[in-house]
């Protein structure tokens, strides 16, 4: 009523100074407001970040433990591993004791067996000792009458010795006469030969006039030769006692040029091949086989330097005592 009252006497209200002092004071709390907003937040910041780095701290250091952890983890892993073997070796050791205890009880066993073993066997020695001792002195006085014995054997085995050595140079001496004698018959029968040469004590013919070349095939002319030759040892052969035990050796040689056929492969088989071959024909003629002896040497015995020498093929035959 006095409002409408002063209206209507014409009276204005003026609200502005109080709007503008409310806007101020509203404007003054909000930027009180956001002073304290700003100041919380520059705080909150400050916290923020002092969190943030204890945290991180604190990670490191759970990091840290985790790998001290682990560390210790491996150590007790080890350590377990090591317990476990340990654990096994001792009882390997402890199985081990068991069985060297076992073994030394059998070895003791077995040696105080053996102890009573060797004492019976050593009683049984000295027995035997004893008894060896008796017939030890037997075989003294056996050996002190023997002795005497001996040295009459002894003297008896010289005398033996001696009439042995000379019946061997008798035997020596006779087999040295018919040698002469059929050396000297055979000479006298080929001196008129100039194919057929005397070499110390040995009658040498060439291959020529015996065989063929590179064979070992009597010729005919060879033969009668040869059937000479046989002739004479015959009739020397009969006036040698029995017991003078000689042979008529039959050496063949070849020159040194090669020779490679179907037959003869070398100069060793033809020459063997040729005394071999000289030596039937004697048999033939009435020579007893073990009065004969063959033998090759190939080219290997040259009587010429020259091993090519024609002269070095020959048959050489020597009355021998065997």
């Amino acid at each position: 009523m006095v409002a409408h009252a002063r209206r209507q006497k014409g009276v204005t209200l003026d609200v502005w100074p109080g709007f503008v002092d409310a806007l101020a004071t509203l404007l003054i709390v909000m930027i009180f407001a956001l002073m304290i907003f700003v100041v919380s937040q520059v705080y909150l910041s400050n916290a923020l970040q002092g969190s943030q780095r204890g945290l991180e701290s604190l990670q490191a250091k759970l990091q840290e433990i985790a790998n001290l952890l682990q560390i210790e983890q491996k150590k007790n892993a080890d350590l377990t591993t090591s317990f476990t073997q340990t654990s096994q070796q001792l009882a390997s050791l402890q199985a081990l004791k068991a069985q060297l205890e076992a073994d030394l009880s059998l070895k003791l066993t077995t040696t105080e067996k053996r102890a009573v073993d060797a004492e019976t066997l050593l009683a049984t020695l000295q027995q035997q000792i004893e008894a060896l001792n008796q017939q030890l002195q037997a075989l003294n006085t056996a050996l002190q009458a023997s002795e005497a014995t001996s040295t009459e054997q002894k003297l008896k085995i010289e005398d033996l010795d001696k009439k042995l050595a000379a019946a061997m140079a008798q035997k020596v001496e006779e087999l040295e006469k018919y040698r002469s004698e059929f050396f000297g018959k055979l000479k006298e029968l080929l001196a008129s030969r100039s194919d057929v040469r005397i070499v110390g004590d040995r009658f040498v013919f060439q291959s020529e006039v015996l065989f063929p070349s590179a064979s070992a095939t009597l010729e005919k002319e060879g033969e009668k030769k040869l059937s000479q030759l046989a002739k004479t040892l015959k009739e020397i052969s009969t006036k040698i006692p029995a017991d003078l035990k000689w042979v008529l050796r039959v050496d063949g040689h070849t020159d040194s040029k090669p020779i490679h056929t179907e037959k003869f492969s070398s100069n060793w088989e033809l020459s063997a091949a040729r005394a071999i071959s000289v030596i039937k024909f004697l048999i033939k003629e009435g020579i007893p086989a073990e009065h004969l002896a063959a033998a090759g040497f190939g080219e290997f015995h040259p009587l010429e330097a020259n091993a090519e020498d024609a002269k070095n093929r020959r048959i050489e035959l020597k009355l021998d005592q065997r």
